[in-house]
């Protein structure tokens, strides 16, 4: 492949904040690609910039290649080995989205196509509804970070029954909270001043309207992000005002598991032994964002611990295709469900339906609408059409 141009610049993500794009100019076409911001980061991410965005700019923008042997996904290694010491996670994400979206035009096929051409299986969708935590700047809020809706049925008609939910959470908010003003979080989902107890009344009954509507199975998700309110030895309740042992926090898990078929990160993100006490006890899907990183050190801890059966893979969490094809095998290997997931600060970049399809995820959260939501939702929807 014959490069004449690769450069970056820093654009804007959903929540205003600087983030990184890249534009590749090869002797066959020009591509563009981009990578997300996350706002609710774990301590074990990989950090998105080496030292800054535009340290990392100005490595990329003075770096010159002119041709690389890139014939297949493997040869992202390639990329890496120029790159991965000298920028930071994000950066090198959207250098791999960039290199594999001309890699597949110019072998004419789509980006799945490229990494997995037997891929038939399409994801279902995690479709964040309410927003608390870290995520909405309401005061009081929900201690958890977000609510779900997960429609067990095709693609287009879970983007149809998401959208409704959505609706309907909003007709009800509005007649059961004085404070509710139509005000969205970073995700675009509803902000509120409920607590999560009566939120989760809220999700029970739009559930029941939404399969009385349209006639299929939902389940209830719910990512707890308990890190972000456990103050080193307890699980401190803002808005109930309570405060949980880590004990009485696995016990209000195993009575959520009741209603939420998917609970991500219940305990706080070195909690491997809370994690498998949890799963025990619990009927759900344990799912690991915080604790595992989207790193497979972590997540070879995770399994060897039983702390999870379920895996949210973020690629700019650690900044390596390469990585995540070793995680997604891993988790295949031990029979661990796969959620790939968007980043609170988004951008039009649709790449990531390709990968979830791609990688056979079973589960892609992306949100349910909104600018940097809708690019990849309705890509999913092309997808599914295509196949």
């Amino acid at each position: 492949m014959k490069i004449k141009r690769l450069f970056a610049r820093a654009i804007n993500d959903t929540r205003g904040d600087k983030t990184i794009e890249v534009y590749l100019k090869t002797d066959f076409g020009e591509f563009i690609a981009s990578a997300a911001n996350g706002k609710s980061r774990g301590i074990y991410e990989a950090k998105p910039w080496k030292k800054n965005i535009l340290s990392d700019i100005n490595f990329i923008n003075k770096y010159f290649i002119e041709e690389i042997n890139f014939k297949d996904f493997n040869d992202l290694i390639l990329l890496e080995n120029i790159f991965k010491k000298n920028v930071g996670a994000n950066s090198m994400t959207a250098i791999e989205f960039v290199f594999l979206k001309a890699l597949a035009y110019r072998e004419d096929k789509q980006v799945w196509e490229l990494i997995n051409p037997r891929s038939k299986e399409i994801p279902f969708s995690i479709g964040n509804t309410i927003s608390g935590g870290v995520h909405s700047s309401e005061k009081p809020k929900p201690d958890f970070q977000e609510f779900h809706f997960i429609p067990i049925t095709n693609f287009k008609k879970s983007f149809e029954i998401n959208k409704r939910a959505r609706e309907n959470c909003a007709e009800i908010l509005k007649n059961i909270d004085k404070n509710f003003k139509f005000k969205t979080s970073d995700e675009n989902a509803w902000q509120t001043s409920l607590s999560n107890e009566k939120v989760v009344e809220l999700m029970k009954d739009v559930k029941e309207n939404m399969i009385d509507e349209f006639g299929v199975k939902i389940h209830l998700g719910v990512d707890i992000a308990a890190s972000q309110f456990f103050n080193g030895k307890n699980y401190k309740y803002k808005n109930e005002k309570k405060i949980l042992t880590k004990e009485q926090q696995i016990n209000y898990m195993q009575k959520l598991s009741d209603v939420f078929y998917y609970i991500e990160d219940p305990l706080e993100e070195n909690d491997f032994s809370g994690f498998s006490e949890t799963i025990k006890k619990s009927k759900s899907l344990i799912c690991g964002d915080d604790l595992t990183a989207t790193n497979l050190e972590r997540l070879q801890v995770a399994v060897k611990k039983k702390s999870i059966n379920s895996m949210i893979i973020k690629p700019n969490q650690i900044g390596s295709l390469i990585e995540v094809k070793k995680i997604v095998d891993f988790c295949r290997k031990n029979k661990i469900k796969i959620v790939f997931s968007h980043r609170s600060g988004e951008t039009s970049e649709d790449i990531l339906a390709d990968l979830a399809f791609a990688f056979q995820a079973n589960f892609i959260k992306t949100g349910i609408c909104g600018k940097g939501r809708d690019e990849k939702l309705q890509r999913m929807i092309k997808i599914e059409e295509q196949v």
